[in-house]
């Protein structure tokens, strides 16, 4: 293997720091894990706060009032980091086939040769022995749900070869931070909790379909499915309904945690950013994708924003 394959890059990394200047031989693992594409740890935190808000909400506590709330933030942030690091190791063994197919993603440290499955498979191990040290600091109900999620875990990677649909399932992955982040409060999981679940799941469908754009014509050559393809030059239209759906559903977990109408009247920032992505999408220019799906990363920020000031006023 020729040596400039270990330190080959995705197409739509980042040059982070913390990547570029650690040891040559643990870049490629810090690269499996995404550490220079922090966008997608970012997706899995947010609902984690969402739901926390709701848990707080449940109490008729503002989040954030109290310690132990900055303690469990910070655990959340941490195992969304490592176990968004686990599921793209895992992802990547099982597509290692694809992603060498696929110009963006063939700079991947196991197509590239720079990390061998075997390896991969080790690394994966750690990784999950990390966050379940991590889910052990919740409560029994958070960590019941927590362990519930790997099963959505290791089905995800085989979706896009069976169903049209794979961004549903990412969303249905992704969010599951909602309920956990609720239980932690709360210890249970209320209505406005599984509202703000489905609304991650329609948010998901429209960054993820945004992100996809980015694949179509190699993703029809090798035959993997996404709903990008499934919509074509129609995804803006599709993106923008899936988005409407995400603030309906917001708005009405909202009602069910009491949050009032100020919740209601924040969340239309979130929608003009909304607004502002369907407006700027162009399927046919990947790099506009790539921008417009990182700007989900502020989008989760907005979200999260209206969701802790709406508590401090219950």
């Amino acid at each position: 293997m020729p040596q400039t394959a270990h330190h080959a890059k995705p197409l739509d990394s980042l040059p982070l720091r913390l990547v570029d200047s650690a040891p040559t031989s643990i870049q490629p693992y810090l690269r499996l894990m995404r550490l220079d594409r922090p966008i997608g740890a970012w997706l899995l935190f947010w609902p984690c706060v969402f739901g926390m808000a709701a848990g707080a909400a449940a109490r008729h506590a503002a989040l954030f009032a109290a310690g132990h709330d900055w303690w469990l933030l910070g655990l959340f942030a941490l195992g969304t980091l490592v176990m968004r690091g686990a599921g793209c190791t895992y992802n990547d063994i099982v597509d290692r086939d694809f992603d060498a197919k696929v110009a963006r993603t063939r700079g991947r440290p196991i197509p590239s040769g720079a990390v061998s499955a075997k390896a991969a498979t080790v690394f994966l191990l750690i990784e999950l022995s990390l966050g379940l040290a991590v889910l052990l600091q919740f409560n029994r109900t958070t960590e019941l749900i927590g362990t519930a999620s790997l099963l959505l875990v290791a089905a995800y990677p085989f979706m896009k070869r069976i169903t049209w649909w794979p961004q549903a399932w990412l969303g249905l992955t992704f969010n599951w931070g909602a309920l956990m982040g609720c239980a932690a409060l709360s210890g249970t999981i209320t209505p406005a909790a599984v509202a703000i679940y489905m609304a991650g799941l329609f948010w998901t469908l429209g960054y993820d379909t945004i992100y996809a754009c980015q694949d179509i014509e190699d993703d029809a050559l090798i035959g993997v499915k996404s709903t990008a393809r499934l919509f074509g030059a129609g995804a803006p239209r599709w993106v923008f309904g899936f988005y409407l759906m995400s603030l309906l559903l917001l708005a009405g977990a909202g009602a069910a945690a009491g949050l009032g109408r100020t919740f209601v009247l924040l969340l239309l920032f979130v929608a003009l950013h909304f607004l502002w992505q369907v407006k700027r999408l162009r399927p046919e220019l990947p790099q506009r994708c790539l921008m417009l799906f990182r700007a989900n990363r502020d989008a989760g920020a907005l979200i999260a924003l209206c969701l802790v000031l709406s508590t401090w006023r219950l």
